[in-house]
Order: C-alpha cells, then structure tokens, then sequence
C-alpha cells in the first residue's frame, strides 16, 4: 500500500485553477520527486497534501486514511512533515529553540531529547551553532535547521520544498548527500526541487508537472535520459 496516495487533485487560487487533477503515490521507503518549471504547480501540491490549502476536489491519503480537512499540526501528528519553500526559520530563535519547535506535537521529553541528539548527528553545523540566532547562520545552514526542525517531528514521510533554492553548488551537493542520508536510515522522501538533474539522480521514481498537471512519470533513471526531460529540464 502507498504510503500517500494522490487521486485527481484540483487546487484554486481564486479563479486561477493552479493545480488539474494530478494524482500520484509514494510508496513506503522510495524518494519520489516532481519536477517542473516555475509555476508547474509543485509547491502548490506539497502545501495541499500538508493541509495548508484545501483542494476544491480529490482525494489525499496517508497510510489509507484522508488528510482532507484535518488541520496541519494533526497531519504532522500523523507522521508527515514539510520543509518548506524558502527555509521559514524563526530567525530571532536560537537554533536550538527552532529545532525544539519542530517537536511539539510529541509529549514524550526523553524522545525528544534523543530525536535533537540525532539531528546534531546529521548536522554537526547546528551542534556548534545550538545557541545562535537562525539569523545569524548561512543559507545553507538555514537549509539544515529547517530540514532539522522537520525531523524533529520524527516524520515517516518527510516533504521537502525546494531545498537547493538559492544554494551555492558545493552545498546543493550536500544537502542531496544529507537527503540520501535520511532515506537511507529509513525515511521516506517526497521531494520538490527545481534543480532537475540533482532530484532524479537520487529518486527512485519521478512526476514531471506542467502548468498543473502530471504530463510525464516513471522511474526516475529513465525520465533522466528522455530526450523529452533532456531538452525541458536538463539543459538539453
């Protein structure tokens, strides 16, 4: 059984029908990636499925359960997170407090606990900066507190919104390299990210959207050497 399953979504913004009937699966342990231009309609899917925007019609379930009308801190109690667009850390905390607010949806404090030691792990940076204002870090150190903060809800699904946006090119590398990192510890991966190249090399399956809809899917690999993809999305 998928572990989230997107049937015939429709999203609005007024009258502007942004996202047109796209349905896809995740299956439990893959990364699965939809790529596309500006304005395709992928972070408009991620916030839908994160139950920040309501779809006008389709279905959008979680382990075999509809998301639909359930607030967003029940969805991530459920077991999914989103790193959004844009990183959306709370500069004037310290890391450490960005990263504790990534857990409030968890009572258990030993957990919590033992979930911040594994984010230090993955992210020595944020270790040696626990005690920083997030304003202060780099782009790509906000990257990893806002992927950190993420974890902290100890997500089975982890969605990731474009997290190379505005990265130099040695940390768009580590960041993916951090990415393969989690999936292979066991998360599963639905990942947003304009760098088309960098996604498919590390997904295991595909979506291509064009102006709202799923124009192509299949293994990620394939989609890489389609002539199709080539010319619209790697340069050629």
């Amino acid at each position: 059984m998928s572990i989230l399953h997107v049937e015939d979504l429709n999203v609005y913004y007024g009258s502007i029908h942004a996202v047109k009937g796209i349905s896809f699966d995740v299956e439990e342990g893959e990364i699965v990636t939809l790529i596309g231009a500006n304005g395709a309609g992928k972070s408009t899917t991620l916030n839908t499925v994160a139950g920040l925007l309501k779809p006008r019609e389709g279905k959008v379930e979680f382990e075999g359960e509809s998301l639909l009308g359930i607030p967003p801190h029940k969805i991530v109690s459920r077991g999914m997170a989103l790193c959004p667009e844009g990183r959306r850390v709370f500069l004037q905390m310290s890391v450490r407090d960005n990263l504790e607010m990534g857990a409030f949806t968890r009572t258990n404090s030993a957990e919590v606990a033992d979930s911040l030691e594994m984010v230090f792990e993955r992210f020595p940076r944020l270790k040696e900066r626990e005690g920083q204002s997030a304003g202060t870090l780099s782009g790509g150190e906000q990257q990893m507190l806002a992927m950190g903060r993420a974890l902290m809800s100890k997500p089975r699904l982890l969605m990731l919104d474009e997290p190379s946006m505005g990265l130099a090119p040695i940390l768009v590398q580590e960041i993916f390299n951090i990415i393969k990192a989690l999936h292979d510890a066991g998360t599963t991966v639905l990942l947003v990210e304009q760098n088309a190249r960098m996604a498919l090399s590390i997904a295991d399956r595909a979506y291509v959207l064009e102006t709202g809809k799923v124009s192509m899917s299949g293994n990620a690999a394939d989609l890489a050497n389609d002539e199709r993809v080539k010319q619209a999305y790697l340069g050629g």
